[in-house]
């Protein structure tokens, strides 16, 4: 009666591992039809297309965003100053000036990075306010980064004619 009892036990078990297999192989199924719809959203995102914009961004807005390089976004937190800009890769942002710009503002840059997309250059700058007492003002900064903006695209164009 011992061995029955056994064999039955480990056909219960290996029927259990099996369950568990088929449920893993699902779900990993399941992620990787994630993935490719993700990657197929990234490439349509850079490619200027509007299949992949996110529910938070309609097709109209993107190509309004994608249409009017450069974007500036300035965020503000507790006394961080978060700043996203995006530029055609033929006029650029000069990174020393927004730098410059954001400590004059009084704003420590932390950290600066930028990374180009095909013909689009991303910056990311992370700066907190140099006297915490003072703090930071968010709208004149980005009042001043637009107005580099501004003067990028008068002299690019002077440039090109």
């Amino acid at each position: 009666g011992l061995t029955t009892t056994a064999l039955v036990v480990s056909v219960q078990d290996a029927a259990t591992q099996l369950d568990q297999l088929d449920s893993a192989t699902a779900y990993i199924k399941q992620l990787k039809g994630r993935i490719d719809h993700l990657k197929r959203r990234k490439q349509a995102v850079f490619s200027g297309g509007t299949a992949g914009c996110s529910s938070s961004v309609s097709a109209g807005d993107y190509k309004a965003q994608t249409a009017a390089l450069p974007v500036i976004e300035v965020r503000h937190q507790d006394g961080t100053l978060d700043v996203a800009l995006a530029s055609e890769a033929g006029r650029p942002f000069r990174l020393h000036q927004v730098i410059a710009v954001l400590e004059q503002e009084g704003a420590e840059v932390l950290s600066a990075s930028f990374s180009v997309v095909g013909d689009k250059i991303f910056y990311t700058l992370h700066s907190q306010a140099l006297c915490p007492r003072i703090g930071l003002e968010a709208g004149r900064a980005a009042h001043r980064l637009r107005g580099l903006a501004a003067a990028a695209a008068v002299s690019s164009s002077v440039l090109l004619t």
